[in-house]
């Protein structure tokens, strides 16, 4: 897949079908949406393209109502490319990006730049100024430039009280329920960090962990103890028990909020490396012990029970 950015020179001029939107997560509802894109591009010999922005909208228009996100811009990225798109362009999401009207954006992104044939928009799909436009206004403007626009329906899922959406999937992963958030995107929820060094408690009582820092706008599953993988930067998987939390047994409330991996039967220096943590099962909610004894005990327990969920699930 070819990324380019505002400033690069422009794709090559086969002209395009394109589709606009965050794309956060690349759940389950893009994947089909991004399916029907790629399929028309190949039915009529032009490029398939995503218009996606290089920050959540909200960081301009809503500062204080930014949502955490389910992947960075560079997993993000990453998916796209996994799902064949010929092409992603990265918008700067600015000030002036967000007071584009939807006109300005149409003809400046959509006719002058990609020499876009056709738009694949969801039902929900709103663009420009204060989301003035909609699907309707996509197709009036269409009219006027030759641009065709196709209206894929949403994705529904009665788990997720309606359409699968971001918004909805960022609920689920926040109340701790990987197994449906699996379901909604698609494949297992994730996240990316560099294994960096920590107080080595873990160790002290014999259950090493790779301390995986997670970026602060990236959202969390809540607090508990989760089966999962641990993805190496070269590729290689390995089951894991994952604690998400501040560990009560050693630390009052002021905790720091930590994503650790305990490899499963795995000994080896994992610090610095780049890794992916995937969230498969919740196990139970983090609590506290009576001391180490009792907490080496459950990490035990644990560690079996994440081998057993793990043993029967694709990675």
């Amino acid at each position: 897949m070819k990324i380019v950015f505002d400033g690069d020179p422009a794709p090559d001029e086969r002209g395009s079908v394109a589709t606009v939107g965050v794309f956060d997560g690349v759940h389950a509802g893009h994947v089909a949406l991004l399916s029907e894109v790629r399929r028309i591009a190949a039915d009529d010999g032009l490029q398939s393209v995503v218009v996606t922005f290089d920050r959540h909208p909200a960081t301009v228009v809503r500062p204080d109502e930014v949502p955490r996100l389910l992947t960075s811009l560079h997993h993000r990225l990453d998916l796209l490319g996994d799902l064949g798109i010929d092409v992603t362009y990265v918008l700067t999401f600015d000030e002036e990006r967000s007071l584009q009207t939807p006109e300005q954006f149409v003809r400046e992104v959509l006719v002058d730049t990609l020499g876009t044939r056709v738009v694949v928009a969801g039902d929900d799909f709103h663009f420009g100024h204060r989301h003035k436009g909609d699907v309707t206004t996509m197709a009036e403007l269409g009219v006027q430039h030759d641009i065709k626009v196709v209206t894929v329906p949403l994705l529904s899922d009665a788990a997720a009280g309606g359409a699968v959406s971001s918004s909805a999937i960022r609920a689920v992963v926040a109340s701790g329920d990987v197994d449906l958030a699996t379901r909604l995107i698609g494949r297992p929820f994730e996240v990316h960090g560099v294994v960096e060094h920590g107080d080595a408690r873990g160790r002290t009582i014999g259950f090493p962990t790779a301390n995986v820092a997670v970026a602060g706008d990236i959202i969390l599953p809540s607090d508990g103890v989760y089966a999962g993988w641990y993805v190496r930067a070269g590729g290689a998987v390995h089951p894991a028990a994952i604690n998400v939390g501040r560990r009560p047994t050693f630390y009052d409330e002021n905790g720091l909020l930590l994503v650790e991996a305990h490899l499963i039967d795995f000994d080896g220096d994992l610090y610095g490396e780049r890794a992916a943590v995937r969230f498969a099962a919740r196990l139970r909610d983090e609590q506290r012990f009576s001391g180490i004894d009792a907490l080496a005990a459950q990490l035990r327990s644990d560690v079996e029970h994440a081998r057993t969920v793990l043993r029967d699930l694709p990675q």
